[in-house]
This record gives C-alpha cells, structure tokens and sequence, in this order.
C-alpha cells in the first residue's frame, strides 16, 4: 500500500477510525503485512523481545502491537487495532509528534529516531524512545514499523542524578564555607570561591598545587601527615588546625576536615576538604579567656585565677617547704579620689598602683586585682617572716610617690593598709587564707591606716565576736533596744541648759551596756549604721517637739544629732530631715547636724551641696572634734558651719601646759573671729569652766554638768541652771553607763 504525501488523513486528528464501517482485526493485521509467513515472524519476534514492537498503516490507524506495546499504551490489541496512534500520545507533546509522524509517513524507506511521551486511557504517562521505519513500499509490510523501549525510569534516574549534580555544583561553587578537591596525591583538583578568597590565590594558582605554597612554613607537614594517615587505613575521617599564610602575607588559622571519596572497591578516588577560618574566633576565644582571668582595667589577675594559683600554692609549699604569703591591700580613701576626681582619674590610679606593685613584686608571683580597691599579692618560697615584713614594706613604699595623671597638675597621694597572712608546709589546708588576710587588714585600719598587720589566730576570736556582736545589734535595733540619750549643753557663762545632744546607747539583755566605740565602728562597716541613724534623727526631733511644747519658742532648746558619712552623703538625708520636722512640728532652726571634718572634706562638692539643701530648710550643721583632723581654714570658710565643737583632747589639756592652753585659746579665738559660735566637749572641772568662760566660748558640754541621760531625765533639765554645781562639783557618776561621750 503506498502513501500518500498529499493524504490530508495521516494522522489527522479528523480522521475517524471506521470511516467505512470495518475495523482492522487481527487477521487483517495478517493481510496488511503480507502473508501469514512474515506475520508468524514477526508475532515470534515480537513476543520474545523486550523492545515495543507497532505497526501503524498509511492512516496511523493501528494495525499490531506486541505484548510490549500493550503494556506500555495501557490497552490490548484488540481493544487498540483500527484506532489513532495519536489517542495514545500525550496530548502536550501533540503537534511535535504528529509532524514527526507524518514527515516518517510521507517519505517511504526514510527511519527516524525520536523520544515520545504516551498517555495510557488509565492516564499513566510513560517516556518511550522509538526508531519509525516506513515500510509502506514493502510488498511483505505495507505499513509502518515503530521499534522502541520504555525509558521512562531511565529518564527519572537521570533526572535525579541531573538533580543531585546541580545541588552538588550549588553546595561547593556557592559555598560559603571553602572547598576543594584534591587527588591521591594531595593535588588540588578543585576549589570555590570561599577557598580562593580565604587563601587569596585564584584559580590558576591553585590548580594541581598541593597545599604547601600557602601553609605558614612552620606548619609544613600537617596535611602530609593526615594524608599518611587517611592512606595508610589509620584514619578515614581527619579533622586538624593550621595556620595558612595568604599571598598578601596575612597568617590565618583554619580548621580543616579532610574525608575521602571511594569507589565500590574501596579505592580512594579523590579528597573532599572543607575549611573555616577561625582566625576571629581564636581571638575571641583568646580575649574572653583573658577577661575570665584578668582585670580589665589593670590587666592583672583577677579573683578567679588568684584563686586558682592559691590552690597550687598550697600544693607547692610542702613539696618543697619554706614560707607562702598573701597579702591583702586595700588603698586608703580611694573613694574619695573617685568622687572628687572622677572615675577616669580613679581608674587610671589603679593602673598607677598596679605597676608601682608589680615593679616591686616577683615576675613568678600572683599579683592580683581583689576588686575595687583591693589588691592581692601571693609571694610564695619565703623564708623567714622578716621576709614577709620585708615585702609588706616594699609595698607600702611603692605608694609614697604621688601620682600624676593625663598631663594635667593633678598629685594624688595614695597611701594602703595591708593585711598579711603567712603559712608554710605544716599548715592546714583548711585555713581560709582570704579571710584570715581580711581579719589581719581589719587590724591593721584599726590600729594605725598605712601599715600592715600579720595575721595571729587571736585577730580571729576577735572577728568571730566582731560578727556576733553586729548580728546581735541587728536584732536588738529590729527590736528596739536602741535607745537616743541625751546630754545637756549649755551656755556660758550661766551655765543655763540650752541644748543637748543626741547619743546612741545600747543594752543588751545579756551583755549589759555595750560601749558605743565597741557597736558604732562596727555599724559604720555595714548598713547599719544608716538605720541606727535614722532611729536617732526620729528620736532627736520627736524630743525636741516635746521640749518646744514645754518651753517658750525662743528659749526651747535645740538638739545636735551626729551623722556618719554614709548617712551625710546619702541621698535620702534631706528628705527624711524634712518629713521628720514636719511630722513632728519642730522648727528647723532647733535640729542641728554634727559631722565631723573627715566626713565634711570627703567628697567635698557632695558635701557642699548638701549643706546648700540643709541651709534651705533652716537647719544647722555643727563640725565635730575640731582641730583633731587634717583642718583646712579654706574648707572651714566654704562650710561656714553654725557650730564648732573643740575636741575634750585640747580642753582637758589646757592646764597641763601653757603651751596647750595657747592653742585652746587660738582655736576659740578662730571661731570668734569666723563669728561662729564655739561649743567645747569634755568639760570636767570648774578650771576648765572658768578657763572657757575667759576664753569668751559659748557653749560646752561634759561630765561637769551631766553625763548622757533617757529622755525623761533630759526633759526634766530644760530650762535648768548648772551654777551652783559648777561652783561645787559633786556629781555622782556611780550610777553612770561606761560611754565616751
């Protein structure tokens, strides 16, 4: 049957498969290819081969399909004989496949090669690759012959690999961690851009180099050495650090994992590695371990590694015998550098201080920022405690020296005190070495600032009674068992009552009256001290309102409350002064302040601005023990204090000789002149009565005219004239509480 090129019918999606009413059966397959000789063939043939066998006619009506291309089309022959062979195509790839049919149709003898996409009735989707020879002009055909196999997995397995090689390509070109390749021998094979920006090669460079021309020499052999490794069966996986030298000369550390790459014999084939610069980390690494072990400030170390280098320090001295010691600086009123000079200049005077120590001390030592203004000094291998005196002195001696800061004429003279605690190879280890060195510091302020103290076991009951004792006076203070006394000042030369003052005293129910030297230092170390002062400002004024009550407004009498320095330079001073007056309705004129000049000179811009705000309200600041501190006449004139109290020291003295009574009189005369009223403590004897009525000073106060008495004795004193006793002195102390003042 011959085709024809002009038949609109070939394939054409129009054509119907009956036209004439007959459709092809498998006997008029047997026609159509000739004889039933050829039509056994290729039945036989098509039966035993895996290919898909079709014929299609000069219509593209189908004449054969062999169990293949039943398979693959969905359909069986007798189902599919005299139907389009376009119905099985997939209808998105329709045109294309029509005109490569027919372009095979039109041309007899012509075979052409071509993949097909072919939908089945049930809708599966296969991919065929098909050779179509046209056999139209052979008498034994007369059709169309389509030879092809399914490669519709082959195709899927393809595309994944396709898949996979473009996520690979996309994984190591676009990787921002640097790659390479390298074969057997350690040649580069190749590498991404991440590894050339790291090492700073290109590409040519790199390719067939193995790693040595960008290693730092001194590193030279590591990757050889893990290639032996990997090679020899020692290792599969490696991971190592090195430091790689760029082409412009920077040394960078990296991180570098080497796997490799095997075939189904176990054979390696090549070497993946992937690196990452960990240059910025080592250093992060670096500086966050010098922070947990050193100061910031100071660079020494800090309280953690000083702790560290103790505990081999306790190892080492009974290995190899001789003497260890620690020692506890703590710089003198460096506070009041920070206040008044600033936290700059406080800083850079704890730099100051840590090279003057480290100037002085043993490279093989620990020396040690403690914190704040502590400083920590392990000297270890002494032999003697005249050693130990001797570096206590040393350290001390650094300091003598002032300082200077920033290039401006700024001298600051920082004086210590050291604690120092000793022990060799017969010593427990369960001695608290810090806090016996804080125990013997304690001593060492007590007695004399700017000296040392070695630790004895003594200094230790002392501290244990120390801490008992501040407990104990926080519970009687939450129990009330503090109590404000008062004692009468009065005026000269009448001897009249026209003030008091307020005094803290305490009894405890089991010691009896304890000593305010003993609990005030002790509640000046802690918060205490604030409460215990809150308790006598609250007292002070709630007497004073009383005693106003009692007496005409101008001759009430006023009350003086001592402030420590954490309570003058708190910030809630002023308003609790303020709720105080005005609860209690007592003028501001009748409560009277008492500071002492350390606590007037410490921080001084503080305390000149709360001594404004104390002026605002109308309430008085006397300054206390004068003359016994570092008196300054231009701090006094900036205070201008209301009061002046001389200390009982240059009273009592002033019979003794004439020399101290010329001083008694200088200071009374100060006053005088500075129209500040003058108030002498400590009056004891009618001498020094007399003596202080001659000098013109115009208040006093001492045991001469009554000691610290309760508030219900005090009231009864208002108003009252002590003449007649001081003509007579006869006051009976027998009956008195152990107090200094």
């Amino acid at each position: 049957m011959q085709a024809n090129d002009n038949d609109p019918s070939l394939l054409d999606a129009s054509a119907s498969p009956a036209d004439d009413g007959v459709t092809p059966t498998r006997t008029d397959a047997a026609q159509i290819i000739g004889d039933a000789e050829h039509f056994s063939m290729l039945e036989a043939i098509g039966q035993s081969t895996t290919d898909l066998i079709a014929i299609i006619d000069a219509q593209g009506l189908v004449v054969y399909g062999n169990p293949i291309a039943q398979k693959v089309f969905g359909v069986t022959i007798e189902d599919a004989a005299g139907t389009q062979a376009r119905l099985y195509l997939h209808p998105d790839d329709l045109e294309k496949n029509l005109r490569f049919f027919a372009e095979v149709i039109q041309t007899p003898g012509t075979s052409a090669r071509q993949e097909i996409r072919t939908l089945s009735p049930s809708g599966d989707v296969r991919q065929l690759e098909v050779v179509c020879t046209n056999l139209l002009n052979d008498p034994s055909i007369h059709g169309i012959i389509i030879n092809g196999r399914d490669v519709t997995e082959q195709n899927e397995y393809l595309t994944r690999l396709q898949a996979v090689e473009e996520r690979f390509r996309l994984a190591f070109e676009e990787n921002m961690a640097p790659m390479s390749f390298a074969d057997a021998d350690d040649h580069i094979l190749a590498v991404n851009d991440a590894f050339c920006e790291m090492v700073g090669f290109s590409r040519a460079e790199l390719m067939g180099q193995d790693s040595t021309p960008f290693t730092y020499p001194d590193d030279i052999g590591l990757t050889e050495a893990t290639h032996q490794r990997v090679m020899s069966g020692e290792a599969d996986h490696v991971r190592y650090v090195k430091r790689y030298l760029r082409k412009d000369g920077q040394v960078i550390e990296v991180e570098v994992s080497r796997s490799p790459a095997r075939d189904a014999d176990d054979n390696i084939l090549y070497f993946v590695f992937s690196e990452r610069d960990i240059t910025e980390e080592r250093k992060l690494t670096a500086q966050l371990s010098h922070q947990a072990l050193f100061d910031s400030i100071t660079g020494l170390a800090n309280r953690s590694l000083m702790e560290t280098q103790l505990t081999k320090a306790r190892a080492s001295v009974k290995r190899r015998g001789g003497l260890n010691a620690l020692f506890l600086l703590d710089l003198d009123d460096f506070k009041g550098v920070n206040d008044t000079q600033g936290h700059l200049i406080g800083d850079e005077l704890l730099i100051g201080v840590a090279r003057r120590f480290e100037a002085v001390t043993r490279p093989a030592d620990t020396l040690c920022r403690f914190g704040g203004d502590e400083f920590l000094y392990l000297a270890e291998g002494l032999e003697s405690i005249s050693d130990v005196q001797g570096v206590a002195r040393r350290l001390l001696a650094a300091l003598e020296t002032p300082f200077h800061f920033l290039d401006i004429a700024i001298a600051i003279e920082q004086h210590a005190t050291v604690g120092v605690v000793v022990w060799g190879a017969d010593d427990s280890d369960d001695i608290d070495l810090l806090q016996n060195a804080d125990v013997a510091l304690y001593e060492a302020k007590r007695h004399h600032r700017g000296s040392f103290a070695l630790y004895e076991p003594s200094m230790h009951e002392e501290a244990s009674h120390r801490f008992m004792l501040i407990q104990e006076l926080r519970n009687s203070l939450a129990q009330g068992e503090l109590e404000l006394y008062f004692q009468p000042i009065v005026r000269l030369p009448d001897a009249r009552v026209v003030g008091f003052e307020g005094l803290i005293r305490w009894y405890h129910p089991k010691r009896g009256w304890v000593p305010p030297s003993e609990f005030i230092p002790l509640a000046e170390r802690s918060e205490l001290i604030i409460d215990i002062g809150v308790l006598a400002i609250e007292s002070a004024v709630a007497a004073a309102s009383a005693w106003s009550r009692e007496s005409p407004d101008a001759e009430a009498p006023f009350v003086c409350v001592n402030l420590s320095a954490k309570q003058f330079h708190s910030s809630n001073l002023v308003p609790l002064i303020e709720a105080a007056l005005e609860f209690h309705q007592l003028p501001a004129s009748k409560l009277v302040l008492e500071i002492t000049e350390g606590v007037a000179i410490f921080n001084f811009g503080e305390t000149m601005n709360t001594l404004s705000r104390l002026e605002r309200i109308g309430v008085g600041v006397a300054l206390d023990d004068f003359g016994t501190g570092f008196s300054s006449l231009s701090y006094l004139a900036k205070i201008n204090p209301r009061i002046i109290k001389v200390d009982q020291s240059f009273v009592q003295l002033a019979s003794a000789s004439p020399r101290d009574a010329t001083l008694l009189e200088a200071i009374v005369t100060l006053g005088l002149n500075l129209n500040v009223t003058m108030l002498a403590e400590g009056v004891e004897t009618s001498d020094q009565f007399v003596r202080l009525v001659g000098l013109g000073c115009a208040l006093a106060q001492g045991y001469l005219f009554s000691p610290a008495v309760p508030n219900s004795q005090a009231s009864e004193m208002v108003d009252r004239d002590f003449g007649a006793q001081v003509a007579d002195v006869a006051w009976d102390f027998s009956n008195t509480h152990p107090t200094t003042r």
